[in-house]
């Protein structure tokens, strides 16, 4: 007979294994958890993520909207999405005493803008007198034994951990030094699973061209970034210019949507930037014409810079070989059509990933595997998964702790329940 109070241990602290370890206490007290963390302390991406202050997630509530940020696993996450989504997720910590906001950009943070706040959650629930979690800090798993029982879990300088169940939260292999090994992936082929490729997403890039270094610090609040050879390889959004190249939420993106496309310094990724996203080549060319006609005795850049900071202007002259001092009257319809087809079509050739603020694996543990409603392995009876460990990840903006908590709430509940099925 199964028991009514099953063990159930979980590997990784991160924010699928807080969410799965509380929702089992909420579903199943009586049921015994052990969390086991690598590091000294719970959370400690959850804490880093949104440059500290904790991107919680996403303020947009319609699902089906959600879910279409989502590179890979926007299908496979709609189940568990759909049960907790945005707005639920936002209650339950609003409900267990922390102020979120949500800011013009629909990103949610709490109001304290100090990620430790979300952590402290998980950690006192964990305290309480009826709590059955039990965490393990600073314990490194080895492997993971299926057995006629469970499973054995054996942990360097520590008897093997005989369990009922485990659910499966290492996170992937962003940020190692927060503990994110990929431990994870061998545990999981080890009990019969698949891996898909794994590649970094959300990253920033470093770029051929060193005009980017001229322009560093300097933001663009709208702009679409397109990889021209990649299908649908393209984003709308805010980014900005670094010493190396360019970085911001667009360029995070369609880093997301490039992630397995073949390219190194050897071999460039060409990407296009569109600075006047909402408007055509034809308005654009008018708006310039009309400025050339109304400042006929400045410069070319100064008029440039009627349209684009002038600093961009400089860039402009350079890279389409006008001259700087030339006069607005003499520029001739040939330079104009140059400048506005750069301004929509600024080229730039990616030869290197820098890190993000997010910085998430794409690919992981392949979904097929897994069933979408339980995060129960479809190969091993009694295993689950959840968080950046599967083939999942978003875009930037609060999408993967999104995601973290819905699966691992759907996992934590699923394997609380007395009785698989």
């Amino acid at each position: 007979m199964p028991s009514p109070h099953p063990h159930i241990a979980i590997i990784g602290g991160g924010a699928a294994g807080l969410m799965a370890a509380a929702a089992i206490q909420e579903s199943n007290p009586q049921a015994q958890v052990t969390l086991i963390e690598r590091n000294a302390s719970l959370g400690k991406k959850v804490v880093i993520s949104g440059g500290g202050r904790c991107n919680v997630t996403t303020g947009i509530l319609d699902v089906r909207d959600v879910l279409t940020r989502y590179p890979r696993g926007g299908k496979f996450l709609s189940s568990a999405m759909h049960r907790f989504p945005p707005e639920m997720v936002m209650g339950w910590f609003t409900e267990h005493g922390v102020a979120l906001k949500t800011e013009d950009d629909l990103r949610v943070f709490p109001v304290s803008d100090n990620g430790n706040d979300i952590v402290v959650v998980f950690e006192n629930l964990f305290r309480m007198a009826t709590s059955n979690v039990r965490t393990l800090l600073g314990k490194h798993v080895t492997g993971i034994t299926k057995t006629t029982e469970g499973f054995s879990i054996a942990i360097k300088n520590e008897d093997p951990l005989l369990v009922d169940r485990v659910i499966l939260t290492t996170g992937g292999q962003a940020y190692r030094q927060t503990g994110s090994t990929g431990d994870g992936y061998a545990f999981a082929e080890s009990l019969g699973h698949h891996l898909t490729s794994l590649a970094p997403s959300l990253s920033s890039f470093f770029t051929k061209e060193s005009w980017p270094k001229e322009l560093t610090g300097l933001s663009f609040p709208r702009a679409t970034i397109s990889a021209p050879a990649v299908k649908h390889a393209n984003y709308t959004g805010p980014f900005l210019c670094t010493h190396r190249g360019i970085s911001g939420p667009a360029v995070f993106a369609l880093s997301g949507l490039v992630a397995f496309e073949p390219w190194d310094a050897q071999h460039p990724l060409l990407v296009e930037i569109d600075f006047f996203p909402d408007e055509i080549v034809s308005d654009l060319e008018k708006r310039l014409v009309e400025l050339c006609a109304a400042h006929t005795k400045k410069t070319v850049k100064t008029v440039l810079g009627f349209l684009v900071p002038k600093a961009l202007a400089d860039v402009i002259c350079t890279e389409v070989h006008v001259t700087e001092d030339l006069h607005a009257a003499e520029m001739g319809k040939k330079n104009m059509a140059a400048c506005v087809h750069w301004m929509k079509h600024a080229p730039l050739h990616i030869i290197g990933r820098g890190a993000g603020d997010e910085f998430v694996t794409a690919g992981g543990v392949d979904t097929t595997e897994v069933d979408p409603r339980t995060m129960e392995s479809r190969i091993c009876s009694g295993l689950f998964f959840a968080g950046e460990l599967l083939n999942v990840d978003g875009f930037t903006g609060g999408f993967n702790l999104q995601a973290s908590w819905a699966t691992g709430r759907a996992a934590g509940e699923a394997a609380s329940v007395t009785e698989l099925s």
